[in-house]
Formats: structure tokens, C-alpha cells, sequence
């Protein structure tokens, strides 16, 4: 097994102090938003094996893929590992965004490629053919969005602003059927004149922070995004707050923006987003509204399921990613956990042993496929380790 080396990603909206924290070195002062631990290209974490230099885990993948994988993961997913994992830590609001279904994706993908549009062309939506479901646990109270409210419910937040340009939108939530009331209002906000639009996110910012309460998310939102589109967008969605330990399941089609707090984030190995607001980025509304899924829905706040091994899983409905945690005591039997499939191993807390590693939090490790590993706690406490796999 390897230690990991990962690469902390400096987007805007990070955390300057959350993941350090965590790491237990001191901040630099600039945002430390994503650690992603995996083979992804865009920063793949490296391993040091026999006395060679660190090489990236993707490099030592493609060398041979079926003993670092296993031989039914490579049948199912390809040679590469099919998740990306992350500790995520926003300080601000992410964009609102939704991702596409796996059919959807092939044929944006395809669709790009044979347009001739560059993958680094700030207009391209599909720089992949891969879905990217992804599940998201709280570390710290974490604020989200996802899904959108029941017409009415939606209707009534917005009619409290008593924002007079917002009242056709409260009119069509209470006049059409749910898919259609929900599509023409998202539609309306954001092909709307960009000057009357600003004026009217202004103006309901403004009551959002006089107001409070179930408006205080809002209100925040627009403070970091003035005059955006996407700040009435976002109050068609369901506001969640995750305590440490609760997880969001986020399937395709879902519109959704992470808020504020810190987490372990599991996804499929893909980019494909496309935004909804609360970004510079660009917006493809016509291909947006092509993806979203117009339909209310409960957030389904998950939590982990135990096990006789001690193993807390989060169940979620695809086989590119299984998450799953243990909070082992200093005296803990020791657990095995060798598998046919590839892991990373990722402590949050305390310190566990995995096989002769010790991690402390933020640490992590990659298994291959069938090597032989056991985990136990360390002295100082329970230590927490989060294991990601596939199901093959």
C-alpha cells in the first residue's frame, strides 16, 4: 500500500483555514478549497514505491492496471479508477450546477468533439463522456443546497420578500403544474434582461438580510454573488444543513451548490457541470434546462448504516464509488479490510494504523486490489478513517 501525496487546489470560494486545521499546519492566508486523493489527471496524487521517486497514482494505474485495480474493476469501469476523492472545505458559496446522466454525457461529449470545440474552450460543457454522481459528508455543520422545493413552498419564500418584480414568478409557481411551474420560473430568471434582473437580486437581497430566519442563506448567498440570477434560482432549492457525519447523495439532473462547512467528497472520475448562477462561468441555459430535472424533492439527508465489523456505510444507488467510515477506539480489534477492489484510505481524525502506515488526519493511503490490509486505532483518542472503494 502507499502513502498519498495529494495536491490542495486554491479555488476562491475555499476555506483559508478549514483544511489546514485539519492537517494541523498553519494557514498561508490563501484559499485552500479541494485535496483531491486519486488518478485524476487534473492533479493526481503521487506514490513513492521501493526507493523510487514519487510518480504520479495514475502513471503507476496505467503500468498495470488489473494488479492495481483488479481484474473485475477493469472489466466494469475501464483501467482507470472510476472515483475521485476529496476533502472540500467552502468558505463561500460553489456555483449552482447540475450534472448530466450517463447517456447525456456520451452524446454532449460526442456532440463537442465532433463540433471541433476545444476541451479548454470556456463554453465547452462535456470536457468528459462519464456521469459524475457524487456524495458529499459533513465533517463540520455544512450548508447546501439541493433540489428544488414544492412549487407552493417556493412561491411563499419568494412572495415574503414583497419584491414587486418577483411577483409574476410567485403567479406562475401557483398557476402550472409542478415540472412546468418549476421550468418556466428557472427559465424566466435566467433569460431575463441581465440591468432588471440585477436591480431585482438587489432589491430581494436587501429583504432576504432584513428578514433573517429561513431567508439567512439567501441572504449570504447574495452578499458573495451581488446582482446574480442565480441568487432567485437558488431560493427554488431545498436549504440543508448536515451535521458531522450526515451525507448528500447527488444524482444527475439534481441542481445544487454547496454553501459552507467541511467534508469528505466522493464522486465519479468526471468534469461535466453545468452551472445554473452564482458564477463568472459561463452559462448554457438552453442545455441547462435540457438536464435539470423539474421535480420537487426531499434532500434524503443520508446517514451511515452500521455493520457488525464496525464498517458505517452510505448507501448510495451507483457502483463507480462506495463510502464508507470507522471510528475506531486506541484498543480496537484490528479490522480487515483487504478487498478485490482498489482503496483510498483517508483519516479525518485521531490516528489510525493502516497495515505499518500511521495517519494522522488529512493523511491517506492507496490499497490495491487484493493486497492484504488491516486497520486499528492509535493512543490519543478514536481515530476516524473514511474508506472509498467500487462495487465490482
Amino acid at each position: 500500500m502507499d502513502r498519498l501525496a495529494n495536491t490542495v487546489r486554491p479555488y476562491a470560494w475555499g476555506s483559508t483555514t478549514a483544511i489546514p486545521e485539519l492537517l494541523g499546519v498553519a494557514p498561508t492566508g490563501e484559499p485552500q478549497a479541494e485535496m483531491w486523493m486519486g488518478a485524476h489527471p487534473g492533479a493526481p496524487s503521487h506514490v513513492s514505491r521501493g526507493g523510487e521517486n514519487a510518480r504520479p497514482l495514475s502513471e503507476v494505474i496505467a503500468d498495470a492496471p488489473e494488479r492495481e485495480l483488479g481484474a473485475a474493476a477493469v472489466a466494469k469501469f475501464g483501467p482507470r479508477l472510476p472515483f475521485l476523492l476529496k476533502l472540500l472545505a467552502a468558505g463561500a458559496p460553489l456555483s449552482l450546477q447540475v450534472h448530466p446522466d450517463l447517456a447525456q454525457a456520451k452524446a454532449g461529449y460526442t456532440a463537442e468533439e465532433e463540433a471541433g470545440v476545444p476541451l479548454d474552450a470556456p463554453h465547452r460543457n462535456y470536457k468528459d463522456a462519464n456521469h459524475k454522481p457524487e456524495l458529499i459528508c459533513a465533517l463540520t455543520p455544512f450548508d447546501g443546497l439541493c433540489g428544488f422545493r414544492a412549487p407552493a413552498e417556493a412561491a411563499d419564500l419568494l412572495a415574503g420578500l414583497d419584491v414587486d418584480s418577483l411577483k409574476p414568478y410567485v403567479d406562475l409557481l401557483h398557476a402550472h403544474p409542478e415540472e412546468a411551474a418549476l421550468r418556466e420560473v428557472l427559465t424566466a430568471v435566467l433569460t431575463a434582461d441581465r440591468e432588471e434582473m440585477a436591480a431585482t437580486v438587489h432589491e430581494a437581497a436587501a429583504a432576504a438580510e432584513r428578514l433573517g430566519g429561513p431567508y439567512a442563506p439567501y441572504a449570504s448567498v447574495a452578499r458573495h454573488y451581488p446582482g446574480d440570477p442565480g441568487v432567485i434560482a437558488a431560493m427554488l432549492l431545498n436549504h440543508v444543513r448536515l451535521q458531522p457525519g450526515e451525507a448528500l447523495f447527488l444524482g444527475a439532473g439534481v441542481p445544487h451548490a454547496y454553501l459552507t462547512g467541511l467534508g469528505v467528497e466522493i464522486m465519479a472520475n468526471s468534469d461535466n457541470v453545468l452551472r445554473c448562477g452564482l458564477t463568472p462561468k459561463h452559462v448554457d441555459v438552453p442545455e441547462l434546462l435540457r438536464i435539470v430535472r423539474f421535480e420537487a424533492t426531499d434532500p434524503g439527508v443520508l446517514r451511515p448504516e452500521p455493520s457488525s465489523t464496525g464498517e458505517e456505510v452510505y448507501d448510495t444507488p451507483i457502483d463507480e464509488f462506495r463510502l464508507s467510515r470507522f471510528v475506531l477506539a486506541a484498543d480496537s480489534a484490528p479490522c480487515d479490510l483487504t478487498a478485490p477492489t482498489p482503496q483510498i484510505l483517508l483519516c479525518t481524525a485521531g490516528g489510525v494504523t493502516v497495515g505499518e502506515l500511521a495517519l494522522r488526519p488529512g493523511e491517506s493511503a492507496f490499497v490495491p486490489a487484493g493486497e492484504a490490509v488491516r486497520i486499528t486505532g492509535t493512543d490519543g483518542g478514536p481515530g476516524t478513517l473514511f474508506r472509498a472503494t467500487v462495487v465490482a
